[in-house]
């Protein structure tokens, strides 16, 4: 049974930074892809983020490139979500997943089989 345990959310001012962190269990984490999400209230969850099993290759949504940066530690069974310049819209419950299969890169939340529990993430202008 694979288990997400996301931390480090909290409030921020506009402009400031956070890093969240995904604690990862129940399969061999360094074979597996990484992906962060975020749902805003009344929105629909959407991509933030991948990292691929290595940590050599990542994506981001155009909305976060620039400003955000995922990384892993495959020793540690974890990876991060380093957000700087924050904004107001980046308010919402942000969510580390991880595929059910190891090849793609997946954007689309269908494509994810397990899910953290999120951490709140608000940004005051």
């Amino acid at each position: 049974q694979v288990e997400l345990v996301e931390s480090g959310g909290g409030l921020v001012q506009a402009g400031g930074s956070l890093r969240l962190s995904c604690a990862a269990s129940g399969r061999t984490f360094s074979r597996y892809l990484m992906g962060w999400f975020r749902q805003a209230p009344g929105k629909e969850r959407e991509f933030v983020g991948n990292i691929n099993w290595s940590g050599g290759r990542t994506d981001y949504a155009d909305s976060v490139k620039g400003r955000f940066t995922i990384s892993r530690d495959n020793a540690k069974n974890t990876v991060y979500l380093q957000m700087n310049s924050l904004k107001p819209e980046d308010t919402a419950v942000y969510y580390c997943a991880q595929p059910g299969t190891q090849w793609g890169s997946p954007r689309a939340p269908g494509e994810y089989a397990y899910w953290g529990q999120g951490t709140q993430v608000t940004v005051s202008s």
